[in-house]
């Protein structure tokens, strides 16, 4: 496995990058809008390719690099279903799993810190975000944080874990790089309290000034998802109640570009072609599927996802590979189901 833990001074935060080798598909985890020349930097000399980009929540101390990283490399954004950002390519929920090719990481709910924080398991490790820290705990006065959330998802989910179990968080800023459950048991200050009642008052007594960045990174952090306005200009999109109009006409192929476990959770759209949007580059290139299909059919190619970013850039792939009949859902399944579409489940 290649593991590269990346350090930004500025905030004091930790990334991750992730990747198991074979056909060099990457993850990372909570990067930093000012490091991307340095991750994509990274990514070419591991001869790796970013699939996904994850943020345990919504920070407050840096402005994030998923819109960059995304709209450098078409890789999938990700963060938690409670997130307040405006469009992520996937949202997740507890015990749901990222995967990329050879790795698979668990996300667990461990609000408090933020209410949309999250922690994924990965085997030996556990990615804590601002939950759990190396001898600290994230600060639970602003974001919609709860002292109370926080102690249950410390005490009662993350401490539950083998103590062997080694833990990365989010941010460091005292230069330690690693700890462990068993460590963090045993040494962490603010977890050496007799009662929930004991931790909420400790945490509700820090009195720490808010985050430098804080006025401005939570701002942009809101507003990171993909612009689709040019896709509806171009006549490349459809609304979803005009989706929904079209459903069953022979013109039209309806593209669902999500993942397996997405589809069984949130249900399918009838006659849909599932290609999921890690192939769909192969799949449209000459002798690919989808290209194959389009040409023998002559139908239009409708992409939708969840939420419509992945299928704006199946679109945009599409027409970059010389693909022009296509479109896409306007924010996608999410949308159609707002505006009462038919979904089938089972």
């Amino acid at each position: 496995m290649i593991f590269r833990q990346l350090f930004d001074s500025v905030s004091g935060t930790y990334s991750y990058l992730l990747a198991s080798r074979a056909g060099g598909e990457a993850l990372i985890l909570d990067p930093v809008l000012e490091k991307a020349d340095r991750y994509c930097q990274l990514l070419r000399e591991l001869d790796l390719r970013l699939v996904k980009a994850v943020d345990t929540h919504l920070h407050a101390d840096h402005v994030t690099g998923l819109g960059e990283l995304r709209d450098r490399t078409q890789c999938i954004t990700i963060m938690g279903e409670q997130s307040k950002a405006d469009v992520v390519s996937m949202r997740v929920a507890d015990g749901d799993k990222v995967m990329i090719e050879g790795l698979s990481l668990e996300a667990i709910y461990t609000p408090g810190h933020t209410d949309d924080s999250y922690s994924y398991l990965m085997g030996d490790r556990v990615f804590t975000g601002d939950t759990l820290l190396i001898r600290g705990t994230g600060r639970t006065d602003f974001q919609n944080g709860s002292a109370r959330a926080q102690y249950e998802s410390i005490f009662n989910r993350l401490l539950k874990l083998p103590d062997e179990t080694m833990v990365f968080p989010a941010h460091d800023y005292k230069g330690d790089t690693v700890s462990t459950i068993g460590e963090e048991k045993r040494y962490n200050p603010r977890l050496q309290v007799k009662s929930v009642d004991d931790y909420i008052e400790l945490m509700n007594n820090l009195h720490l000034p808010n985050p430098k960045m804080m006025d401005v990174a939570v701002p942009a952090n809101m507003h990171v998802g993909l612009h689709q306005d040019e896709l509806a200009k171009e006549g490349r999109s459809l609304t979803a109640r005009d989706a929904i109009a079209s459903l069953g006409r022979p013109e039209i192929l309806l593209v669902d570009l999500r993942e397996t476990g997405e589809r069984t959770k949130h249900g399918t759209l009838s006659g849909a072609l599932h290609a999921p949007y890690g192939g769909i580059c192969e799949s449209l290139q000459p002798g690919g599927m989808l290209r194959e299909v389009a040409a023998a059919t002559g139908r239009r190619v409708v992409f939708f996802c969840a939420f419509g970013e992945r299928s704006a850039m199946a679109v945009a792939a599409a027409k970059k590979a010389g693909l022009e009949n296509t479109a896409h859902i306007e924010g996608g399944i999410d949308a159609w189901k707002k505006a009462g579409g038919p979904v089938l489940h089972g």
